[in-house]
Parts: C-alpha cells; sequence; structure tokens
C-alpha cells in the first residue's frame, strides 16, 4: 500500500460486511442458545448467570489489552485467523462435558431421568425418603418375628382356644408389643436415612462448602473453564477487525463510510438466529443415539466460523503507528465524565445493559416454560433483530418529534414494556408481539447514545466514546446482570426477575427526564465542518477579517475627525 490509487473503497467495504455478516451469524447460532444448553447439562440458575456473567467481564477486559498487543507486535491477521479458529475449535469442547444426571424438561423432548439430582427440593425428596421408611418398616414389621418367640410360655404371640386345629389368634396386648417393636425399628431404620438426608441438603447450597463436591458442582466449574478459555480466544476479533478496517479507510479518506458496514452484522445474526431455530426444531431428540439435538447449534458455530476463515485472510487491515488508541479511551472515559448529560446516558446505558442480561439470559428459559420450542425461539429472536435495524428507516421522523434525550428516555421505558409483557407469557408464541418494541428499545435507544457520542466527543474521539457507551452496556452492564439475574431466578423464580428489571427501569425513566432538564446544555460545535474549510477558504476568511479591521478602523477615524471639525466649530469665534 504504497499509493491511495491501490486501495479499492468499494472492495474493502463488501470484505468488511461479509466478514460482520459471517461472524455474527456465526455466534448468533449458538450464544443465544446456551443457557438452554446448560439448563439441559444441569447448571442452575445462579451457576448459569455466574458462567455468563464471567464471560461478560473477561470480554471488558481482555478486548483491548489483545487489541493493543496485536497492533504493538504488527499481528492483526494472525490475531483475526487464530480467534476464528480457536473459538469455534474450543466451544466444541463443551459437548465432551457430561449432563449432572439432573431431570431436564423440554417443549418437544421430555427427558426425564430416574436419578436424583442435586437440583431436587430438598421438600420432595424428603417425602419420597420418608414414604419409602414407613413402607420398609411396615412390611419388616409384619413379618420380623418376635426376639422371645421361641418359648411357647408367657411370651407367646398367638393365643389358642385350647383346639390344636383352630386357627390362632392375636390378642390385644401382642398387637400392641407388636406395634412397640415397628416403632423402635422404624427409628433405627429412619437414622441413617436423616444422616444421608442432611448430607444432601448440603449439596443444595451453591456457596456451601467445597469439600466434598457434588456432581454439579463438578459440572459447574468445568464449564466455567472452558467457557473463560473460550472467550480468551474468541474476544480480540472484533476490536482488531474493527480498527484495522477503520484505519484503512482512514487512510483511504474514506472514514464516513465506515459505518455503513455494521448494518450487515445486524443481518447475519437475524439469519443466524432464526436459521439455527429452524434447523435444530427439525431434528430427532436425540442425535445417533445418545447426542442431544441442542448439540447442533454448537455445529453451525463452527461450519460458519469455518466460512468466514477465507475472508479473513482478504480483510483489509491498516496499521497506523501514530494512532495511540490506549490515550483515546482514557481520553473518552474523562469526555464523559466531563458531561452531565453524557453521565446520564452512561449510567442510562449501563441499566440497560442490566435489564438486557436478563432477557439474553433467561428469555429462552421463561419460553421453554410455556412450550416454546427452538423454532419459536429462533423466529422470535430473528424478528427482534430485524426491527431493531428497521430504526434507521424512522430515525429522521423521530428527530423532528424528539430530542435525543427524549429518545433515550422512551428507548429505556420501552425495554422495560418488554420485560413486564415477558413475565405474562402464556403460549409459544406469545412473545412474539413485544419483539416489535425492539425497534424503541434497542434502535431507538443506541441512536441516541450515537448522537450523544457526537455531541460530547472531539474531532478524533468519537470511535472511543462510542465504545466506552458500549463496554458499559453490552460487557459491564450484562456483565452484572448476568450475576444478578441469575441468584434472581434461584431465589425468586424467572417471572420476578423480569418484572423486577421493568420496574428499575421505569423508575429510572420517571427521574432521567428531570435530571436531564436539571444537567447544564452544552453548545454543539461542528468540528467536522471546520475541519472541512480548505486553505481557500481560510484565506477569505482571513481576507475578510482583514477588511473588516480595515474598515472599522477608517469609520472610527472619519467618526473622529467629524467630531473634531464640530468641536472646532463650536469652539469658533
Amino acid at each position: 500500500m504504497k499509493s491511495n490509487k491501490q486501495i479499492d473503497v468499494t472492495r474493502a467495504l463488501a470484505l468488511a460486511g461479509t466478514f460482520n455478516f459471517l461472524c455474527s451469524c456465526a455466534r448468533a447460532c449458538l450464544l443465544p442458545f446456551l443457557t438452554l444448553y446448560f439448563r439441559h447439562l444441569g447448571l442452575s440458575p445462579a451457576m448459569s448467570g455466574v458462567v455468563l456473567g464471567t464471560k461478560h467481564l473477561l470480554t471488558l477486559v481482555w478486548s483491548p489489552v489483545a487489541s493493543l498487543l496485536s497492533k504493538h507486535y504488527d499481528m492483526r491477521r494472525v490475531v483475526i485467523s487464530g480467534s476464528v479458529v480457536c473459538s469455534a475449535v474450543v466451544a466444541l469442547f463443551l459437548l465432551l462435558v457430561p449432563s449432572a444426571g439432573v431431570d431436564t424438561k423440554t417443549s418437544t423432548c421430555n427427558v426425564s431421568r430416574v436419578t436424583v439430582g442435586p437440583t431436587q427440593s430438598p421438600s420432595s425428596l424428603g417425602a419420597t425418603t420418608h414414604l419409602n421408611t414407613q413402607s420398609l418398616v411396615t412390611s419388616l414389621a409384619q413379618t420380623r418375628p418376635h426376639p422371645d418367640s421361641a418359648a411357647t410360655s408367657k411370651t407367646s404371640l398367638y393365643h389358642h382356644d385350647g383346639d390344636d386345629d383352630s386357627p390362632p389368634h392375636v390378642s390385644h396386648n401382642n398387637i400392641s408389643v407388636m406395634a412397640v417393636e415397628a416403632n423402635n425399628g422404624s427409628h433405627s431404620l429412619l437414622t441413617p436415612l436423616r444422616r444421608r438426608r442432611s448430607e444432601e441438603e448440603m449439596h443444595f447450597d451453591f456457596l456451601g462448602s467445597l469439600k466434598v463436591m457434588d456432581t454439579q458442582h463438578q459440572l459447574f466449574f468445568l464449564i466455567l473453564i472452558i467457557v473463560s478459555l473460550w472467550e480468551l480466544v474468541s474476544a480480540p476479533l472484533d476490536w482488531t477487525a474493527d480498527d484495522g478496517l477503520y484505519e484503512y479507510l482512514d487512510f483511504a479518506d474514506a472514514a464516513d463510510r465506515y459505518s455503513s458496514s455494521e448494518v450487515w452484522g445486524l443481518l447475519g445474526a437475524a439469519c443466524g438466529v432464526g436459521g439455527a431455530g429452524l434447523l435444530v426444531s427439525q431434528l430427532p431428540c436425540v442425535i445417533a443415539g445418545q447426542t442431544p439435538r441442542a448439540a447442533a447449534h454448537f455445529y453451525c458455530y463452527a461450519a460458519v466460523a469455518a466460512l468466514a476463515l477465507p475472508v479473513a485472510t482478504f480483510l483489509p487491515l491498516y496499521l497506523n503507528k501514530k494512532r495511540d488508541r490506549a490515550n483515546g479511551l482514557l481520553k473518552a472515559v474523562r469526555l464523559v465524565r466531563g458531561s452531565p448529560r453524557a453521565l446520564l446516558c452512561a449510567i442510562t446505558t449501563l441499566l440497560v445493559g442490566v435489564a438486557g442480561s436478563a432477557v439474553d439470559d433467561f428469555l429462552l428459559w421463561q419460553m421453554q416454560d410455556h412450550g416454546s420450542n427452538e423454532l419459536h425461539m429462533g423466529l422470535s429472536l430473528a424478528s427482534a433483530l430485524l426491527s431493531q435495524g428497521a430504526f434507521p428507516l424512522l430515525a429522521g421522523r423521530v428527530s423532528k418529534l424528539l430530542s435525543p434525550g427524549k429518545v433515550l428516555t422512551v428507548g429505556a421505558a420501552s425495554l422495560s414494556l418488554q420485560c413486564f409483557y415477558y413475565s405474562f407469557l402464556w403460549g409459544p408464541w406469545a412473545v412474539v408481539p413485544a419483539q416489535v418494541l425492539s425497534v424503541l428499545s434497542r434502535g431507538a435507544l443506541w441512536w441516541a447514545v450515537r448522537v450523544q457520542c457526537e455531541d460530547v466527543a472531539t474531532p478524533g474521539a468519537e470511535r472511543s466514546v462510542r465504545r466506552v457507551y458500549s463496554a458499559l452496556s453490552l460487557h459491564l452492564g450484562s456483565g452484572l446482570g448476568s450475576f444478578a439475574g441469575g441468584f434472581v431466578v434461584q431465589r425468586f423464580g424467572l417471572m420476578w426477575l423480569f418484572r423486577g428489571a421493568a420496574v428499575v427501569l421505569m423508575l429510572w425513566c420517571v427521574f432521567l427526564p428531570l435530571l436531564q432538564c436539571r444537567a447544564p446544555r452544552q453548545r454543539r460545535i461542528n468540528y467536522s465542518r471546520l475541519l472541512a474549510a480548505d486553505a481557500s477558504e481560510a484565506s477569505d476568511s482571513e481576507s475578510e477579517q482583514e477588511r473588516d479591521w480595515l474598515d472599522k478602523a477608517m469609520e472610527d477615524d472619519r467618526s473622529n475627525n467629524n467630531n473634531y471639525g464640530r468641536r472646532v466649530n463650536r469652539w469658533a469665534p
């Protein structure tokens, strides 16, 4: 790349759009359905939340670090290709994890196991143990001989009427003696069972002692290690490819066309989640006699990632060593912190990320409990993504009616309504009407965030400010939401998770307009227009300034002369 004539911007944008489409499609084939697979393996909601929260926090920390290292050592293409391959391979390791033996339920594949897993409730386990013990005690009491039955004198259990051929009769005293013996026997049998029951109850405590680790906790730590490794190899992909493309277009003086490749990522995600849901729903419950059909999501992820690998070798990348991205992020943080309105927008995106993680992590659990299968889930998520992508068609009209601050409030309120609606699902397709609100809850909200980024950012810092907001919402907020959401579902249930998220967001939407009114409004400066001015315009402005200064001086001189003449005439005799 020695001259600008070798740069084909159209080809670069086509390759970048194709790569974004395939990568987003691969992730959408698996990530939305990952919590369902955790549920199938036997993880509790709290454990699933910890795994997903750890995944988000690792992305928050490792993505910028890995991107800086790849730029410093000029290994961007190697990092991108290696991330595509390694992420597909490590994700398949999750298929090697055995199930914890917990009863699993799905909408179409009802797989019930006889084994009692650690997620079974203590009350049901105690009731079953008590009934089995009572039946065992009763049968033993009826067949157990008396200890002194060898002596036929005073301790005989049966009373004869004197006739040897007459059947024996059981006396009332002997019945009471038998009851006492059965009672004593039941206490002796219940003692070890109660001791075992108390030991099993210790395993239900998620934060309990890990000295005696049960199957579920072993499964949890194994999945946590694999998912952490998976995120370490896949996290550098987005930032590294994004930086290389932007610097390439910036070198070709076409940085204004950088955002045109983002829409392909949204379309790829819609195709991936819808196509994977349609494909998996057509498969039998068990593949090849032992593999659950949920494993098809992993194979789809690996297959589409393999298609993205050849495109990664031809990606347009450019290394601009003069651009220091680390200082750019720190400067962006200072810009956001120094503006009250930008801070309010940051808090809103953080809360939206927390509530959005509850939807992303556990909405499919709620749908599964109401009879939905992978077809309903995939098509409903695809409709939400397409609805989100349709907002740019309405952005012009919305901007004329509402200010960006009001659009931000409307977006958060729409997500609150969605969460509240999700808590009242009643059937497989009941979730679809709420997905239409994604045009406001996700599309309008991120449009308002982008406008806020343009208002607060200095020239060249727009992408860094946008990354600060995306990190607050998609990584930090989602991580905190996954941790909190898992424990809320574990303690109160899915319904109260969505209702709690709806209440928190609605309360914030009540106070947000009041805080925006009290925040000082900063005057927006059109830096792009100032930077676009060429030398001729600058020279013209300088000559105009000189003429204005000369005219003003001449006017002052004429006014002084007139005043002097009037004074002379007044003083003349």
